[in-house]
């Protein structure tokens, strides 16, 4: 079942702040925490399986941290959303075959459809049309100001 939940932000968050303040180094997760407060023990959680799942990739060592696995625009929402969900161990009662004849054949049905709607919205969002937004609010990008064009 699609459902709005703290992890879910969280993870949309980090993902939009490795895109967004990611200069030339990886970025920390030390970094994320203080810019987006997310509380360490979710990012940590989030950001592992965003990395067994091939949105991220973790750099190990002194300076290491996270990038993304591809480019931002070959990465949607909709990706985030799906680790996430699958993280999430709660039952799903649409998945349950216990119900009532309308509920299975015509409330599920129903539900399911709007999931897939929702799914398909946030598929066609990506991490790059995320950005843009946040340059076009104002947001300072911490990596784009500490990038050394020096030759």
């Amino acid at each position: 079942m699609l459902r709005l939940s703290k992890k879910m932000l969280f993870a949309i968050e980090a993902v939009l702040d490795i895109a967004y303040h990611a200069g030339s180094e990886p970025v920390q997760s030390r970094e994320i925490t203080r810019r987006q407060e997310i509380p360490r023990r979710y990012l940590e959680q989030a950001l592992q399986q965003l990395v067994r799942q091939g949105v991220l990739i973790g750099v190990r060592g002194p300076r290491g941290g996270y990038r993304l696995a591809r480019e931002r625009r070959r990465i949607s929402i909709g990706d985030i959303v799906r680790v996430v969900r699958d993280m999430e161990t709660s039952d799903d009662p649409i998945q349950d075959a216990a119900g009532s004849e309308l509920g299975i054949k015509v409330v599920r049905p129903m539900w399911i459809g709007l999931q897939e709607s929702v799914m398909k919205e946030l598929d066609a969002i990506s991490i790059d049309d995320m950005c843009d937004n946040a340059s076009q609010a104002g947001v300072v990008s911490e990596g784009r100001t500490n990038l050394d064009f020096s030759i």
